[in-house]
Order: C-alpha cells, then sequence, then structure tokens
C-alpha cells in the first residue's frame, strides 16, 4: 500500500513539474516579426509572494484530496470488516485521524490565506 501512495504521489509531482515547463508559442504574444517565442508559463504571476502562494495552495489542495480519499479509504475498511473489532477499530481510527488532518489543513489553508493577502 505504501508504495501505490509513493507511486502516485511521485507521479503527480513529477506531472506537475512537466506541465509548467515553458512551451513553444505560435505568434500570439510575440513581439512583432518573430515566429516563435517563449510564452511565461507563470502566467500573469510577477512576484515571489504570488508564485508561493500559488504553490501552497496548490499543495493545499492536493493534502486535502489526500485527506478525503483516507475518509473514503477508513469507511471502506468499516464497512468490510465483517464485525472483526480489529478492523472496525482500524477504520474508526482512520476516519478520526483523517478528521483530524482535514481540521489542521483547513487551519493551515485559512492561516496561509491571511498571512498572503498581508504580504501581497
Amino acid at each position: 500500500m505504501k508504495k501505490i501512495i509513493l507511486g502516485v504521489l511521485f507521479l503527480v509531482l513529477i506531472s506537475g513539474v512537466v506541465l509548467s515547463l515553458p512551451v513553444l508559442a505560435g505568434t500570439e504574444g510575440c513581439p512583432a516579426g518573430s515566429s516563435d517565442c517563449l510564452i511565461n508559463p507563470l502566467g500573469t504571476i510577477s512576484t515571489p509572494q504570488a508564485l508561493i502562494g500559488k504553490i501552497i495552495n496548490a499543495v493545499l489542495g492536493i493534502v486535502g484530496s489526500l485527506a478525503l480519499l483516507m475518509f473514503v479509504y477508513g469507511g471502506l475498511t468499516w464497512m468490510t470488516s465483517a464485525g472483526s473489532q480489529e478492523k472496525v477499530k482500524k477504520g474508526r481510527d482512520i476516519i478520526v485521524w483523517s478528521a483530524i488532518g482535514l481540521a489542521i489543513i483547513f487551519a493551515s489553508y485559512g492561516l496561509v490565506r491571511i498571512l498572503i493577502s498581508k504580504i501581497s
């Protein structure tokens, strides 16, 4: 199970790096007379604070999604326990820790949102 989770996390990180590489653009947005040019892969981001804010928001979104997946996994573990007290406890623990993780994620998202708005 750990190998699968690490593999998915690795693929998400690699795909984020690959998708953020600059790509060759056509003539739109290029200086007059040039046939090819590089466009800014960051879009309209012009300050380091805005870039850091976007990165933090993306990471918090991914972590929140993983916490919700853990909720589903905990629920499935509990529902398929077939009366085994050990599996019921395992499922309940997964759900409890996922709830605690979501509370931490929401609190950190709010804190980051406030700090980024004050900085920029």
